[in-house]
């Protein structure tokens, strides 16, 4: 079995956002691979490590520094990575694309990648993945077992979990309780060097680029700095509710 971990590499959550000239300065921050992407290479291993025999390939698409974070899954345990290089900023639709591609050069049975990217804050590169596939997919995954070519697990839904069964070739979505993702040990990141990192340019993929990024800006809103008197507590919490309902807005 051969499996594909789309990876993200995203700015650190302790990190401050900084704009300059309309656009996002990752000069100097701290840049991780995405947590939700973790899950998936994390399972991956999993799955090798029970006995099946897994090939687990990383793919990050994007500029030169993404080879740290293929570097990072590597240390993991990942077997070998790809980095499609591009300095062009791709939305979920395009790199979808991408993914799909390389998931059929590479005869993959098997595809993770996050259930939502943090950069992104979407859903959408498991679903158009697997709708260039025509593969099924199964989303927000928190627990799975392969057995033969049958996937069986747990998801959430809207109201509670799910138990699915799918047949493979998939794709998964992964979040948080899927499993830990394990650290790079000292002897695995030594090992890392000695791994195929591929790299691959955008131009051979033909992806039609929809996204087009007039401006960036960071939201902030202006403190109100209203302080209630807390000497008369049920008259306090009269204006609060009132606050909260016609000024905030955030109850009915």
């Amino acid at each position: 079995m051969r499996i594909l971990a789309v990876i993200r590499q995203v700015l650190d959550a302790e990190e401050t956002v900084r704009i300059r000239s309309g656009k996002i300065d990752l000069n100097g921050s701290k840049l991780v691979v995405d947590t939700m992407d973790e899950y998936g290479v994390e399972q991956a291993l999993r799955m090798r490590d029970s006995g099946t025999d897994v090939e687990v390939v990383a793919l990050a698409v994007g500029p030169e520094r993404n080879q740290e974070a293929l570097r990072t899954v590597l240390s993991m345990g990942a077997d070998r990575a790809i980095h499609v290089m591009t300095e062009l900023a791709l939305d979920p639709i395009s790199l979808s694309k991408v993914a799909a591609q390389i998931a059929q050069q590479e005869r993959i049975d098997l595809i993770f990648c996050g259930g939502q990217q943090a950069d992104w804050d979407s859903h959408a590169l498991g679903a158009a993945t697997a709708e260039r596939l025509q593969w099924p997919q199964v989303t927000w995954v928190s627990a799975l077992e392969v057995r033969g070519q049958t996937l069986t697990g747990r998801h959430d839904v809207d109201d509670g979990s799910e138990i699915f069964s799918v047949q493979m070739p998939a794709v998964i979505t992964t979040q948080q309780g899927l499993g830990e993702p394990r650290y790079p040990t000292v002897p695995n990141i030594i090992r890392a060097k000695k791994k195929e990192l591929r790299i691959e340019t955008l131009d051979q993929f033909h992806v039609d680029l929809k996204l087009n990024v007039v401006g960036v800006e960071v939201q902030a809103k202006a403190r109100l700095h209203k302080i209630l008197d807390g000497k008369d507590a049920p008259a306090a919490a009269v204006e609060l509710v009132d606050l909260l309902r016609n000024e905030a807005r955030v109850i009915a």
